[in-house]
């Protein structure tokens, strides 16, 4: 019997239809359903963090404020962690040295712990000085600043993540806190001299990050990769390398990332940091011998033994960033707990627990559902990274910051690791024009594909330049326009 008359088969062949039908459907339904994940995520987050609020302050009252707060603080932390983690994992993934998804559960981890035990218990409620507190001590006035300066920071960063342009959360919450001010009291109760020094942050971050990752990009050049006997080189120089790291991050981690545990001088922090260095050099001098045996005399062979410290200075990034910048999602909100409590705009207040928590969920929480768009881009889509070069642009991060705090310079982490990432780029491209005379003639390419084949995306270096430079002043109107309608609508005007 033939296949047109046998029944059976015209029977399997409507069924193939309808199952390829229902199959296309629930593509489909996946596909369109995807993109409201995340956002349904976030949403359910912060209802819990309102309800968490609610049962905190019960019958107080004003307690509908810190709910309000709460809600608005839980959406900034998940707008920092999306954006901030890419500055820590985002060279590891870029230089294959962890894989996506192991960079979100190390960061989630890291970023969390560093929050919850060593973030930092007190914070100046007018974010380090921006506004003098005498200007906004009327509390309703107070409240709705800081309401509105933690709404605009977190549009703000949430606007960036979606471009591609990894921001500092720090200068987002502090131009907002600038526009509320303004929109309070007035140009006067800004201190301009601190934002003075915010802007030439601007300059100072990305050029210090930048400037010091090359010139370890040079070391390792010099002294290993263009090298007849690579691995012998290697065997010398990447102990003292790894040793240099391990001293640095001490150093950092003394000062930066356990602060609220216990307190180091950078003479103390420097102690610490070179205790650590010299015995680290002699103990990763077998284990990088053993490692190298039986490696082949090629630069491939180098990157594999960066691979390990790489991924241990990412972590160590990630707590130390979860330490310093927890404050930036919750310290307005606990700001805004003080004055509802106390009935007055302290100048420093204590973070309370709860609140911590809800920072620190909320990084996580971001950093998961978001970050791995920003992860990609600062990790293949500037330049490419390997993870020689992803590791100068991590201690890089960690000795800039070091020096800044030594000279007292307000510098943004952000700005710093993205500054590394450009400067790896644009020195291989000078190394490789200049010095080993490497003749790309592109005259015959139009002049958009020439700008694509260059080492560095000149693209995105314009986006993240344009988004750094509005960044404070994008907050500062959004916070005003914001205070300005909170108030008229709680009948304040």
């Amino acid at each position: 019997m033939s296949m047109q008359n046998d029944p059976n088969a015209k029977g399997i062949k409507t069924l193939d239809k309808d199952l390829n039908r229902i199959s296309l459907l629930e593509q489909a339904t996946a596909f369109t359903a995807r993109p409201l994940v995340g956002p349904g995520i976030t949403g359910v987050f912060m209802v819990l963090a309102g309800l968490a609020a609610a049962t905190v302050m019960g019958a107080t009252v004003g307690a509908w404020v810190v709910v309000v707060a709460a809600v608005v603080g839980a959406y900034m932390a998940v707008n920092i962690g999306a954006n901030d983690v890419a500055n820590n994992m985002g060279p590891a993934v870029g230089a294959k040295a962890v894989t996506l998804g192991g960079a979100l559960i190390i960061a989630a981890v890291f970023e969390t712990a560093g929050a919850l035990l060593a973030g930092g218990d007190v914070v100046s409620t007018v974010s380090r000085g921006i506004v003098a507190p005498e200007s906004v001590a009327e509390p309703q006035v107070f409240i709705w600043a800081m309401m509105a300066a933690l709404m605009a920071g977190a549009l703000w960063i949430n606007l960036a993540t979606w471009m591609g342009a990894p921001v500092s959360t720090t200068h987002s919450i502090v131009g907002g806190v600038m526009g509320a001010g303004i929109a309070a009291a007035g140009f006067a109760a800004v201190n301009w001299p601190v934002m003075a020094k915010i802007a030439a942050s601007w300059v100072i971050s990305p050029v210090l990050g930048g400037v010091m990752a090359a010139a370890f990009l040079a070391v390792i050049n010099n002294r290993i990769i263009y090298r007849e006997d690579k691995m012998a080189a290697a065997r010398t120089w990447v102990p003292i390398l790894i040793g240099v790291m391990g001293g640095v991050f001490a150093t950092y981690m003394a000062m930066k990332g356990l602060k609220k545990i216990v307190k180091f001088d950078l003479g103390e922090a420097i102690l610490i940091g070179i205790v650590v260095a010299v015995p680290l050099v002699f103990l990763m001098r077998p284990i990088i011998r053993r490692q190298s045996r039986g490696l082949e005399n090629r630069v491939k062979s180098v990157k594999t033994l960066f691979a390990i410290p790489l991924v241990l200075s990412a972590a160590l990034l990630s707590f130390a960033h979860g330490a310093n910048d927890v404050a930036n999602a919750v310290g307005p909100l606990a700001a805004i707990v003080h004055a509802v409590q106390d009935g007055a705009a302290g100048d420093r207040v204590e973070i309370p627990y709860w609140v911590m928590i809800v920072g620190a969920v909320g990084l996580s929480v971001g950093l998961m559902l978001f970050g791995p768009k920003l992860i990609r881009v600062v990790g293949s889509e500037i330049t490419r990274l390997n993870a020689m070069r992803a590791w100068c642009v991590a201690l890089a991060a960690a000795v800039v910051v070091i020096i800044a705090s030594w000279l007292g310079l307000p510098v943004s982490s952000t700005h710093i690791a993205i500054g590394g990432i450009f400067g790896v780029g644009f020195y291989r491209e000078w190394y490789h024009e200049k010095v080993l005379k490497v003749n790309r003639d592109m005259s015959a390419l139009p002049v958009e594909e020439r700008t694509r084949r260059k080492v560095v995306r000149r693209s995105h270096l314009m986006t993240i330049l344009a988004a750094w430079v509005i960044t404070v002043p994008a907050t500062a109107a959004l916070s005003a326009a914001l205070f300005y309608a909170a108030t008229l609508l709680a009948g304040l005007r």
